[in-house]
């Protein structure tokens, strides 16, 4: 069976996509799932979110051809969790590639030999719409958006929804929005329910129910290179985590 290929995306940055990423996935490995990361983006935050090794092949040399993917891929200090770490190089992908007939489309054929590897495949995209995004978007099969509750999130979330609908005529007929998650929720933030309300109203069968809160642990973990549920197991952050994991699961593979 294919690994379910999942990006997780949000064009304004700060909104908790890279924890949710890293988070999501070691949730799904604890279920007992094989899971690839892959950081996309040249910040590298996902890369040290997992302990990896930037110093090694990364993304860049895969997407450039100087190596395949199978060689790239680290295993992680965590089970059933692997990476390909990102780096400050792939900032200058975007004009590079840019001259390329097929520049859409990296990402889908340097990829493509590791479909039978995984469960799941996460990609972990940059900040932006830009053709870095742009091979995320055509290769994957479902985005997920992960969105913090505030109205300038809901204004950006119009853009991105168009950006789907131009991708999936152009590039990728068979791109799906896996699932709006709402990140950094505070109960006592009248604003968050607000947002969350109006979103539920406009995208009824997008928003997932898990909603992940703002914690200090889940906000510290990423500065251990911990997951959260290695870094503190009792954590709501966790909990939540592991909640939507089975909301992944069941939209995935029931759906």
């Amino acid at each position: 069976m294919s690994a379910q290929k999942i990006i997780f995306l949000n064009q304004k940055g700060g909104v908790g996509k890279t924890t949710t990423c890293v988070n999501l996935g070691s949730s799904l490995c604890a279920m007992g799932y094989k899971v690839l990361l892959v950081d996309f983006d040249s910040q590298g935050n996902l890369t040290g979110a997992v302990s990896g090794d930037g110093r090694k092949a990364t993304m860049y040399e895969v997407i450039t051809g100087r190596v395949d993917a199978e060689s790239a891929v680290q295993e992680t200090p965590f089970q059933n969790l692997y990476l390909i770490p990102g780096s400050i190089d792939l900032a200058g992908l975007n004009v590079e590639l840019a001259a390329e007939d097929d520049r859409n489309f990296f990402l889908k054929k340097t990829l493509s030999i590791l479909d039978s590897q995984f469960d799941f495949i996460f990609v972990d995209c940059p900040p932006s719409l830009g053709v870095i995004t742009m091979n995320a978007l055509a290769w994957t099969d479902y985005i997920v958006i992960p969105m913090q509750c505030e109205y300038f999130s809901m204004e950006g979330l119009n853009l991105l929804m168009r950006t789907v609908s131009n991708v999936r005529k152009t590039l990728n007929p068979d791109i799906r929005i896996l699932g709006i998650v709402f990140t950094m929720f505070s109960k006592r933030s009248r604003l968050n329910s607000d947002v969350i309300q109006d979103t539920s109203s406009f995208f009824p069968d997008l928003v997932f129910k898990t909603v992940i809160p703002r914690t200090v642990r889940l906000a510290e973990a990423p500065s251990y290179g911990l997951p959260i549920n290695v870094y503190d197991v009792s954590n709501v952050g966790n909990k939540a985590y592991s909640a939507l994991a089975k909301e992944v699961v069941k939209r995935v593979f029931e759906n």
